[in-house]
């Protein structure tokens, strides 16, 4: 009850009080192609943000959204402000070369201003090394459909 209501307010507070969900469903294409991505990327990161909505309290991950953004084998910075309005951004997802799949100071400085949902893959690249992750760098579970 009492996580409620801080999540109301801080949505209200945020502008993603219309964003409240209880499940994270993304669809198997888009995990493919976030894997595919991290691997042809490789040994730079990659990064795009995740396109969805969410309806009946499930955040629906649809797609990834590519903006310009300078990458290496130690970061990868987006030019948020070149995304348009229209889109449907709903969080992030980006790859560390290397086995850990945590999120660093700057991953969590991004992720508290960018969306409600945010997917990090580390090596090997696969379904078991991808990490998901809210605002504040809480683990999320999520499911592929």
């Amino acid at each position: 009850m009492i996580k409620m209501k801080l999540n109301n307010i801080l949505g209200k507070i945020l502008g993603t009080d219309k964003l409240y969900f209880e499940e994270v469903h993304i669809e198997d294409e888009v995990i493919d192609e976030i894997i595919n991505i991290a691997k042809e990327s490789y040994p730079n990161e990659f990064v795009a943000l995740l396109e969805g909505r969410v309806e009946d309290e499930i955040l629906n991950i649809s797609g990834l959204i590519f903006l310009p953004s300078d990458v290496s084998n130690e970061g990868a910075v987006m030019q948020v402000f070149m995304q348009p309005l229209t889109l449907n951004s709903l969080g992030s997802v980006h790859s560390h070369p290397g086995y850990n799949a945590s999120p660093s100071d700057a991953d969590l400085e991004f992720f508290a201003s960018k969306g409600v949902f945010h997917m990090i893959i580390a090596e090997p690249y696969t379904r078991d090394s991808i990490r998901a992750y809210d605002s504040w760098g809480n683990v999320v579970n999520f499911r592929t459909i």
